[in-house]
């Protein structure tokens, strides 16, 4: 049986990216980790990685080996994990990666909720609306709101969110509420230009199933947060997430029409890659925000 101790040196080579660091993290000299590279691949009768000055690649092989040796990495982290009582004492980085709207709203009072319980458990969370490949930049999870095209990873969905059209009292002081989305014409519908159906085409249910309508409006914008702010100044009405407003909304400084015409509903997700052994942190952190967007659901 092969040593683990090469499954263990090559992940971290990989993960790395060179022999210093690697030599550097493991606690083994450069000359070292360099020579039980060689002896692994002419041991096992492949090239395992593409050498040059500025970077390792991996092989064919070396791909194939990477899968089994991070196995291996997450096998032993867990059972260290294990070994501490899997409470108060793990330790290690969470990298996250949300849209800006997820990471303005509900994550925040989660993830402070999640760091109290395991202080020794560090979060970085990135803001990005852009369709990120965690495991290419590596990321642990993303947070991820609609469809889910890539079956490769897994998917914990987290909260259904229905999306609402709401606009200010003054705006209505200026313009009559809207009965049906024929009279969105003679309103100034603010567009929120994250979402998967377009900024100017709102979805509503129809008999025979839902149905766009093309709105116009003298703003748009990518962030969620300053849509809102505009909503609030009376500039027009808004098509967002009921989260986003749900406050807004109870103390009255927004309005919402049309409630039973709007058909937009997406699940929100924690998406990671799969692995057979997830590291316990991971675990606990997906089911901590499911607990927490569930205990939010009504504002959703």
């Amino acid at each position: 049986m092969r040593n683990t101790d090469d499954f263990l040196i090559f992940y971290h080579l990989i993960e790395q990216g060179s022999f210093s660091k690697a030599a550097e993290h493991i606690g083994l000299t450069k000359s070292v980790v360099s020579k039980r590279m060689t002896r692994l691949e002419e041991e096992l009768g492949v090239q395992l990685l593409y050498r040059t000055t500025r970077k390792l690649t991996l092989t064919e092989a070396g791909e194939v080996f990477f899968s089994h040796a991070r196995e291996v990495y997450l096998s032993v982290q867990n059972a260290e994990d294990a070994m501490s009582g899997l409470g108060e004492r793990l330790s290690g980085t969470i990298r996250i990666t949300v849209p800006t709207i997820s990471g303005e709203l509900i994550l925040p009072k989660a993830i402070a909720a999640f760091s109290e319980k395991y202080p020794d458990i560090t979060i970085q969370m990135d803001l990005d609306n852009r369709f990120v490949d965690i495991v290419e930049e590596g990321y642990d999870l993303a947070i991820r709101t609609g469809m889910l095209p890539d079956s490769s990873y897994i998917a914990r969905r987290l909260v259904e969110a229905q999306w609402v059209i709401c606009g200010a009292p003054a705006y209505f002081d200026r313009r009559k509420a809207p009965k049906s989305y024929q009279e969105l014409d003679k309103h100034n519908c603010l567009a929120y230009s994250y979402q998967e159906t377009g900024a100017t085409e709102w979805l509503f249910h129809g008999k025979t199933g839902p149905f766009t309508v093309k709105v116009q409006g003298n703003f748009s914008t990518n962030n969620a947060s300053s849509l809102r702010s505009a909503a609030l100044l009376g500039q027009g009405l808004v098509y967002v997430p009921r989260i986003l407003v749900a406050d807004d909304l109870a103390r009255g400084d927004l309005i919402e029409v049309l409630q039973d015409q709007v058909a937009k509903r997406l699940g929100i997700y924690a998406i990671y890659p799969y692995t057979r052994q997830q590291p316990a942190k991971i675990r606990l952190f997906i089911e901590h925000l499911y607990q927490c967007y569930q205990a939010h659901k009504d504002k959703f």
